[in-house]
């Protein structure tokens, strides 16, 4: 209920901007840095829309770095954990109740490595 009364709000504000923003300024609904509230990761530069609980507000983050927590890419677009940044995978056991839960969760490594 509040994540629809909050893209409500969100398409309010957009729909009453009488100019165009640049591609540089700030987005409303998407293009939103770091911090910012969000209910999609596909609104946020950084591709990952977090929260920290169940009850806790979505706001972008960064993607996780190597040797970070990760969460594989998902069909919900918030994340517990962020996915891993360009170029790094997400080593984590998938299993079908950790799909529909969102804990699959793993350890960012760089797929060229020799460690393992």
């Amino acid at each position: 209920m509040a994540s629809a009364l909050l893209l409500l709000l969100l398409l309010s504000l957009a729909s009453a901007s009488p100019t165009r923003p640049h591609p540089h300024q700030l987005g409303l609904i998407f293009n939103l840095n770091n911090g910012n509230l969000c209910l999609q990761s596909a609104q946020c530069k950084s591709s990952c829309c977090h929260r920290t609980g169940s009850l806790s507000l979505a706001r972008c983050a960064y993607r996780a770095a190597e040797n970070q927590e990760c969460s594989p890419k998902s069909i919900y677009g918030v994340y517990y954990k962020c996915p891993c940044e360009n170029g790094l995978t997400c080593k984590a056991n998938k299993t079908i109740a950790g799909s529909i839960t969102n804990t699959n969760y793993g350890i960012c490594q760089d797929p060229g490595s020799s460690s393992k």
